[in-house]
């Protein structure tokens, strides 16, 4: 599940990466914004391939690419799949909000997934 949910991830920053690269600039009051979604979005990008990446040691495709039957993600690993999606909610969802609604107050969110992040990888550091 964490697996497709990650896939999902990565197709909306690339989806939402494009919609701020054609259409946000004639939507948005301040240009400097533009730096804001465009950090939401490799930030968002980055975390779900982390989260992919937590995942790949109990996919079905890696274990029997590696002909290790059995593999299984440690379970610390599995964190970091949870701390990576929490951190692009957090993180990169409060960047996007406070772009879309200018909403300035969103920014007291921002980092909490921040800190999701850093769990994330230490987490993915851990578990591997």
């Amino acid at each position: 599940m964490w697996w497709q949910i990650h896939c999902m991830s990565g197709g909306l920053a690339v989806t939402l990466g494009a919609f701020g690269a054609h259409s946000l600039k004639s939507r948005v009051k301040d240009i400097k914004l533009l730096d804001v979604w465009d950090t939401a979005v490799r930030y968002h990008f980055v975390h779900s391939l982390v989260g992919l990446l937590a995942t790949l040691p109990s996919h079905p495709a890696f274990v029997a690419a590696m002909k290790h039957p059995g593999a299984q993600q440690m379970p610390i690993a599995k964190w970091a799949t949870y701390f990576a999606f929490i951190g692009n909610v957090l993180f990169s969802g409060s960047l996007y909000g406070i772009v879309l609604t200018d909403v300035k107050k969103l920014g007291i969110i921002t980092p909490f997934g921040g800190l999701c992040y850093i769990f994330a990888w230490i987490c993915l550091a851990k578990g591997w």
